[in-house]
């Protein structure tokens, strides 16, 4: 296998992640994406032992704390903490265009 990629293979990478890239980045990109290609090949050498699909990486019998309820705490004090509220509620920037 070659030590790099086609300069027309960067390019049309380059075309598909909508980039432009200068010919020093062409040339930079030619050896670090067959190294990355190459490394995502060694993917399919991975031998599973079992045809079995993974739905959670949690086990059934996953050991969980007791729920336990705390002590409260007291609204005035939380609002001493806040840079900016309105009444019993905390004023934040908008985040949604109209």
């Amino acid at each position: 296998m070659a030590d790099c990629l086609t300069r027309e293979e960067v390019l049309h990478v380059a075309r598909l992640a909508r980039i432009e890239l200068t010919e020093e980045e062409i040339e930079k990109y030619r050896y670090q994406l067959k190294t990355l290609m190459d490394d995502v090949d060694k993917i399919k050498d991975v031998e599973l032992k079992t045809e079995e699909r993974l739905i959670s990486p949690a086990t059934e019998n996953a050991t969980l704390r007791e729920d336990t309820p705390g002590e409260m705490l007291d609204p005035e004090e939380i609002m001493k903490n806040v840079p900016e509220s309105n009444g019993n509620f905390v004023e934040v920037p908008v985040m949604i265009d109209e």
